[in-house]
């Protein structure tokens, strides 16, 4: 019995991980990089006149990091579609020609009147239902903090920095869908929207 109790033990600690380096992840240097980014990123906010009339511009491209299935659906005319969680040095160098390339971005918190195509991403402050003191619905923070804006321009745009694209240029209005400005393709996309691209 004591021979199969060893025998156990040794299969044990056989299957035990040996060890792993740490992971490819550094705070530090997602916090320096933010402090970079807050600086750059101040002088590049455009309103939609601007945004539209740089991408009619030669070497520019519109990047919409959304998820293939809401890019499908509905995008602004001619935007080059990378999922934010495919963001590599190579899969953007193929979407984007060169680090100089002018790069407009926006994302579903730069339009409203179609929640469906583009929702809005926000985190409700939480709400404490009375009787068990317990999270109610709306959100996942505490106290008497204010919606928290969850928008995916801020994190791409830190991507892109990152990965050495600084010629980036974010939509900084909330557009509404109707605006006749604005050419949206994609299954969702009207005859009149959808146009060639």
């Amino acid at each position: 019995m004591a021979g199969l109790g060893l025998l156990a033990a040794g299969a044990f600690a056989q299957s035990q991980p040996v060890g792993y380096p740490k992971a490819n992840v550094d705070f530090g240097d997602f916090k320096q990089l933010v402090a970079d980014v807050e600086v750059h990123r101040k002088a590049r906010l455009i309103d939609l006149d601007t945004f539209l009339e740089m991408s009619r511009e030669a070497d520019t491209i519109i990047l919409d990091a959304r998820s293939k299935a809401r890019f499908d659906r509905l995008h602004v005319g001619g935007a080059k579609h990378l999922n934010f969680s495919d963001f590599t040095q190579q899969s953007l160098s193929q979407v984007i020609p060169t680090l100089k390339t002018t790069v407009l971005i926006y994302c579903n918190n730069n339009f409203e009147g179609n929640e469906e195509d583009f929702p809005t991403k926000v985190a409700l402050p939480v709400t404490r239902l009375p009787a068990t003191g317990s999270p109610g619905p709306g959100g996942q923070r505490g106290g008497e903090q204010g919606p928290l804006m969850m928008a995916l321009n801020i994190p791409t745009y830190i991507n892109l920095y990152g990965y050495g694209y600084r010629n980036v240029y974010e939509l900084n209005e909330l557009v509404s869908v109707d605006d006749p400005r604005v050419r949206f393709s994609g299954l969702t996309a009207s005859s009149t929207e959808s146009g060639a691209e």
